[in-house]
């Protein structure tokens, strides 16, 4: 009677479903495999049959396979399919590596059998020829780990083919199994799935495996790991054996990037390639090239290594093409010839480059200058020295390291040709805070000057009077200039400009001999220090700290044949005096500004200083059109790590759990302490909850291993919640209450199907 409600329910579903589909729609898994990549992005809708060849529960990649076609299904979490499920899909298609479905609905009919696993070779795996299709391949296992979250681990495989390495990729936390199948010869039995680039280029291949069931072990390992002799570690080589049967290739293209003797880059239309070359020949940029080498995967992105290069002189050289932050982050114009405005922040000199730090729309990034190696030129080019603050326009290489699609890059930089790739638009303002100090320093020596001539003026006509006149004079001076340098002090004025004042003020009444400081003691020189200190006659006094070691020195030259002025020890002291005042009061200006803006215990963001970051976030966002994201976590049962092994320990726990969520986010993402066991997390240029939830998903798996904390291992479980601007709210207030309370559903979801799991124990006993 039940197998009898069930089918009535999966036809009546069918029906349901086959009646709600768009008219039009493509009607076969064939029709959609058919599609290119221009058609999909159409977003056709499309409405087929076919077999489920695997899917995860807790995941969101679905595989299904109907008449010797396959396709990728992009569905939601908890849909309870086997393998084996007949399955109406509906939904609509999506441009990718291979056109996929994004399903509105997903509805099992029955449960039947699997199709025949397709045996394969590497050679037409890395071809991609059998991409999403279920397959049986014969393999040797290199690695065996586990990987993902305690509550939702995998085993992960590298395995050799004969031809190349495969990831494998198993639903399966035992552990137990791993050492069985290193060094064994096994057949895999699964659902080929792409790895690609941000450029949507294959660089290696994945088979999802359903069960441990699925591998089978054909020849053990030869060799049991407890039994290998332990080798020193500089002897490793002498294992060490490569057979590479790859092919050469032979690709033409334009150059628009060389550095001789290491490497070019091609580009043809919107495809480039790093190129690794030992050639030094005379290469031009802009001229077609052809290039025969053998395929690599360089930093996640397709290359050539070991190539040779012939110059066709033909001159195509490549338009770059203009780009913003978003487009160079993003990474898929890595190797690409591009441009970018930024103003620069600051220009480095080093051994082999000349690197210029470069802002644009509120992120940094690097553009540099590699030099010409020591075999092509003895000394590189003088560096271009470009005044800070200027507005440049880049041209160059767009260079990515260690990327995926779907994390997007770790790191991004601009690759020149030469110093002529950085073009000046538009030099700062001459209002500036440099040239202002400047201005006051030429005032100040113009005052000091006068004065100066105006004493010897003075004492030409009459000697006694224009002493006391010019000592009255002197004494006012100082009086006003120890107190602009107490205005100073409290209006939190540069360090270094204040310090200088210093200097001047007790140069003064040294009847300008001159005086400097030293801070720390011989780093950093700010005063008026004569260059010959051969002959001069030198006093020092420590810029005392009222706790710890002192904070520099002050000094004064004097003509060694004239004799010590009286106030020379207490004009120095009074100059050391106000500096540790400067020093220590902009020191605790500093760690006040500090502890208003960060949380003490973990050092992030506090609540204060996220709604700030919140109200910028919007604002730039409102300005833009964009979106981004905003992830509330709370950490699954503190109480108890504070119970039972108090406190200290829970504040080292909410330390190290800081620290390694820090090591996972990019530098635009802002994490905050909420207060508590409670954080905030924004992501920048996020679009959708998927999105987010992805992202939070690789923050939860750093967490596989547990912190290990006093000799404890403690896991760390969390919930959270999302809430995506502007769609979930328009203001910050909206934005933290909406992530709050679905972090709070996500905790009392966790709550109720603990006491389901312990009820259902209970029964059981």
């Amino acid at each position: 009677m039940f197998r009898r409600a069930s089918a009535l329910a999966a036809v009546l579903g069918w029906f349901t479903v086959a009646w709600a589909a768009a008219p039009g729609a493509l009607n076969s898994l064939q029709a959609v495999r058919a599609l290119d990549n221009p058609q999909a992005a159409k977003a056709l809708p499309a409405s087929f049959e076919a077999t489920v060849t695997y899917y995860r529960n807790d995941d969101v990649d679905l595989f299904v396979q109907e008449n010797g076609a396959a396709v990728y299904v992009l569905t939601s979490a908890g849909g309870n399919l086997l393998p084996g499920d007949r399955v109406l899909v509906s939904g609509k298609t999506k441009d990718s590596f291979r056109p996929f479905i994004v399903a509105e609905r997903v509805t099992v009919l029955h449960h039947g059998s699997l199709p025949a696993p397709l045996p394969v070779q590497f050679e037409e795996l890395i071809r991609a020829r059998q991409d999403c299709m279920r397959v049986k391949l014969r393999a040797v296992v290199r690695t065996a780990n586990i990987v993902g979250t305690k509550a939702s681990p995998s085993v992960f495989l590298e395995a050799l083919m004969d031809g190349g390495f495969v990831d494998v990729i198993v639903d399966s936390g035992d552990a137990q199994a791993l050492a069985r199948m290193l060094d064994a010869e096994v057949e895999v039995t699964g659902v080929v799935g792409a790895k690609f680039d941000q450029k949507i280029e294959l660089t290696g291949i994945r088979i999802n495996v359903q069960s441990l069931a699925d591998i089978r072990i054909l020849h053990p390992s030869p060799v049991k790991l407890a039994s290998l002799p332990l080798t020193p570690m500089g002897e490793i080589l002498g294992n060490y054996k490569i057979q590479d049967l790859s092919g050469r290739v032979r690709i033409r293209g334009t150059i628009t990037y060389y550095q001789p003797g290491s490497n070019i880059v091609l580009q043809d239309g919107s495809k480039s390639l790093w190129v690794s070359t030992l050639t030094s020949q005379p290469l031009r940029v802009g001229d077609i090239a052809e290039v025969t080498g053998f395929p690599e995967v360089r930093y996640g992105y397709l290359g050539i290594a070991h190539a040779e290069i012939q110059d066709t002189d033909i001159w195509a050289p490549i338009q770059p093409i203009p780009i913003g932050w978003q487009e160079l982050g993003f990474g898929g114009n890595a190797f690409n010839r591009v441009s970018i405005e930024g103003r620069v922040v600051r220009q480095v000199r080093e051994a082999a480059r000349d690197e210029y730090v470069l802002t644009a729309g509120g992120h940094l990034f690097s553009a540099n200058f590699r030099h010409p190696l020591p075999s092509v030129s003895l000394l590189p080019p003088p560096i271009k020295i470009i005044p800070e603050g200027s507005l440049v326009r880049v041209t160059g290489i767009g260079m990515f390291y260690s990327t995926d699609a779907f994390n997007g890059p770790i790191a991004s930089d601009l690759l020149l040709q030469s110093l002529d790739d950085i073009t000046v638009i538009a030099r700062p303002s001459l209002l500036n805070v440099r040239n202002l100090v400047t201005l006051v320093l030429v005032l100040l020596a113009a005052l000091v000057a006068a004065t100066l001539r105006g004493l010897f003026l003075g004492r030409k006509v009459l000697r006694q009077t224009a002493a006391i006149a010019a000592d009255n004079e002197a004494a006012a001076a100082l009086e006003r200039q120890r107190s602009r340098v107490l205005e100073d002090i409290n209006a939190s004025r540069p360090l270094a400009e204040i310090l200088e004042e210093i200097a001047v003020s007790v140069s003064l009444r040294l009847k300008g001999d001159p005086c400097w400081c030293e801070i720390p003691a011989g780093a950093t020189v700010l005063g008026n220090r004569p260059a010959d200190l051969t002959h001069l006659r030198l006093v020092r006094v420590e810029i005392a700290a009222r706790s710890g070691p002192a904070h520099g020195l002050f000094f004064a030259a004097f003509d060694p044949t004239a004799p010590p002025l009286p106030l020379e020890a207490d004009a120095l002291a009074t100059g050391a005096k106000l500096a540790t005042l400067a020093i220590e009061t902009q020191d605790l200006y500093s760690n006040l500004r500090h502890r208003s803006e960060f949380d003490q215990l973990t050092d992030l963001h506090n609540r204060y200083s996220l709604d700030l970051q919140l109200d910028d976030f919007i604002a730039a966002a409102n300005q833009a059109g964009t979106c981004f994201a905003l992830i509330y976590i709370d950490l699954d049962d503190f109480k108890q790590v504070n119970d039972r092994h108090g406190h200290h320990v829970g504040d080292l726990y909410l330390q190290k759990f800081a620290l390694r969520i820090k090591h996972q986010l990019r530098a635009q993402d802002v994490l905050a302490r909420m207060g508590g066991d409670e954080f905030a997390l924004i992501l920048p240029e996020v679009r959708t909850r998927s999105e987010a939830a992805e992202i939070f998903q690789r923050l939860d798996r750093c967490f596989v291993h547990p912190l290990s904390i006093e000799g404890r291992s403690l896991f760390v479980s969390m919930s959270a919640g999302i809430a995506i601007f502007p769609n979930d709210g328009n203001s910050k207030d909206d934005l933290i209450r909406i992530a709050d309370e679905a972090m709070y559903a996500v905790k009392i979801a966790k709550r109720v199907k603990r006491a389901s799991e312990a009820e259902d124990a209970l029964r059981s006993d």
